[in-house]
């Protein structure tokens, strides 16, 4: 595919499930792909007008062990290991069809894979990938300093390069991000060395406290203003636990006081208007934990209003104008 804006590329969008729970210290994320496709997904996509090929579920039951010595305080480590290298092979393979890929979760381990192929395809095409973390969780932790040793806290601060989990892609390539290109979004939950490393690193992050007092319109122009600058490609990672727990209750890290359904809506709205997405996650969905399909249904409708889902006609930001000039 050729280095083109993001609003001029095709029209066609990549669904990629993987159905993995074991990051995480609740259950029940596996069957979080499931859920986004019967609350319609594909069929929401498709009314905006993008081809839409669901490559369905990744499997890792071929997937041999590597011979690594595991850390010692990293839950599951081994079988996120396989998980981490099919998904970056995987959604590398697919990011070069020049589909918009969209990573269907299971728990935020997810990231590790698809953040990697991601990095790795734009490099290859000399743009850097910018990683939009909306999440109440900073997920900067290593088994160093990690309370729990459940891997999908430590994400972000894999995704950044890191040590810790430096085996984990065997001999596959690691594109890491630089921290100055990954920004925590909606942050309200952060342990203490994981702070510290934070601090250390630099890493940007919008607390809710922030988000009140400035709110997210002008938060997310400034990523926004990042990206275009750096002649970024932008990655979403989308944790649902990003939302308030009365907006989307099926998630297994509930944490008071976050996003509201509206706001979402609008970092959504923002960012399409943009041009500047080329890649998302929806991570840690949890329909054992959901109200009859709610969160399942919030998330899609959020996904409808990344892609273009509007209920009036607005110009474009090129063109646009104030209402009643």
């Amino acid at each position: 595919m050729t280095d083109r804006t993001m609003t001029d590329r095709a029209r066609r969008i990549a669904l990629l499930g993987a159905p993995i729970d074991m990051g995480a210290s609740q259950r029940g994320t596996l069957m979080g792909p499931a859920a986004l496709r019967t609350a319609g997904l594909a069929t929401l996509l498709e009314s905006l007008d993008f081809e839409v090929v669901d490559y369905g579920d990744l499997s890792v039951a071929e997937v041999g062990d590597l011979t690594d010595r595991p850390p010692e305080r990293a839950n599951h480590y081994r079988e996120i290991q396989r998980w981490t290298r099919i998904l970056s092979q995987r959604g590398h393979e697919i990011a070069q069809t020049g589909a918009l890929p969209i990573f269907l979760g299971g728990d935020h381990t997810l990231s590790m894979g698809s953040v990697n192929a991601m990095a790795r395809h734009w490099q290859e095409r000399g743009r850097e990938l910018f990683v939009l973390w909306l999440d109440a969780h900073a997920d900067y932790n290593t088994p160093e300093t990690t309370i729990t040793a459940n891997m999908h806290g430590m994400s972000a601060a894999f995704l950044c390069g890191e040590p810790g989990l430096d085996g984990l892609l065997g001999d596959d390539p690691r594109a890491s991000i630089t921290p100055d290109r990954l920004d925590l979004f909606g942050a309200r939950s952060i342990d203490k060395l994981e702070k510290e490393l934070m601090r250390a690193r630099r890493i940007r992050v919008v607390d809710m406290r922030q988000i009140d007092e400035f709110g997210v319109a002008v938060l997310t122009r400034r990523v926004i203003e990042r990206v275009k600058a750096g002649n970024g490609v932008l990655h979403v990672s989308f944790d649902v636990d990003f939302l308030d727990p009365c907006v989307a209750p099926g998630v297994g890290t509930t944490v008071p006081g976050g996003a509201t359904y509206r706001e979402a809506h609008l970092i959504m709205e923002l960012l399409h208007d943009s041009g500047v997405v080329g890649s998302v996650d929806i991570v840690e969905l949890n329909p054992f934990l959901d109200e009859r399909g709610r969160t399942a249904r919030t998330a899609v409708e959020l996904i409808g209003s990344l892609f273009g889902q509007q209920i009036t006609d607005r110009p474009t930001p090129s063109n646009a104008i104030a209402p009643g000039e």
